[in-house]
């Protein structure tokens, strides 16, 4: 039985609930997975495809709180990839919501993370007391990328692979940084993939990250340098993907 984890945050409360038809829905577990950075609650689905196949999704909501939203700056990322890869799955997918940077790549747009640019000086590792250098260089799996590109492509112009720059918010960049970052090669910016992808890839897991482009990066809106980023429009732009985002991880099972 196929069994992969999902990683997800911003405007993804109501990722489960948007299941499309063409999957049936067998059993739904709320969970706590113990780790020693904490508990992390999760939900285990297992649904049976069109072709009487049956898969297992973790899904783990990254900024989970008890009754508060956890602020990206404060969350544990050890503690929820070690509970993602606590279901052995296949392969972890991480979604993202982001800043766009690109004109080519307007809010609503999905993009595969090609690489992360990590300007937090934030370390995040499993190996405190023994250096172990995980591989970066191709962190993100080509092969699952490619697949969910090709599931995406039918839905939008064009899918597109980006550099996503990590900062460490709470708050939004200023134009200033978004300036930076583009010169030094990003083409999105969020505040949580990397820490993910720096932990899962000294799990030795396949990794494959989905960038929902939720709003324009600072002072990149068109025709309006200075519009201002609002979080709950960023929330409610990022929740009407859920099927596109389904139609991507469908493909991969």
């Amino acid at each position: 039985m196929p069994r992969i984890a999902v990683l997800c945050g911003t405007g993804m409360n109501a990722l489960v609930d948007a299941i499309p038809t063409s999957l049936t829905v067998i059993s739904r577990d709320s969970l706590r997975i113990d780790s020693p950075w904490g508990e992390v609650p999760s939900e285990l689905i297992q649904l049976l495809d069109q072709d009487g196949g049956s898969h297992e999704i973790a899904i783990i909501q990254r900024h989970h709180g008890e009754d508060v939203v956890t602020p990206p700056h404060q969350i544990e990322h050890r503690a929820n990839v070690h509970a993602a890869i606590s279901f052995e799955p296949e392969f972890v997918i991480s979604i993202n919501s982001v800043g766009s940077m690109r004109q080519d790549l307007p809010p609503g747009h999905i993009a595969l993370a090609k690489h992360t640019l990590d300007l937090t000086g934030k370390v995040w590792t499993f190996h405190d007391d023994n250096a172990i250098h995980a591989d970066m260089t191709s962190h993100f799996d080509f092969e699952l990328s490619e697949l969910m590109a090709k599931a995406l492509d039918s839905t939008q112009d064009m899918v597109l692979h980006v550099v996503v720059a990590q900062m460490t918010g709470p708050q939004f960049e200023t134009p200033a940084e978004i300036s930076a970052l583009k010169t030094m090669g990003a083409d999105v910016v969020g505040m949580t993939l990397s820490a993910e992808a720096k932990l899962i890839a000294e799990k030795g897991y396949k990794h494959v990250g989905l960038s929902v482009s939720s709003n324009w990066a600072a002072g990149q809106t068109p025709g309006d340098e200075s519009a201002e980023i609002d979080h709950h429009a960023v929330e409610g732009l990022a929740s009407t993907v859920h099927g596109r985002l389904w139609s991507a991880i469908i493909s991969c099972l």
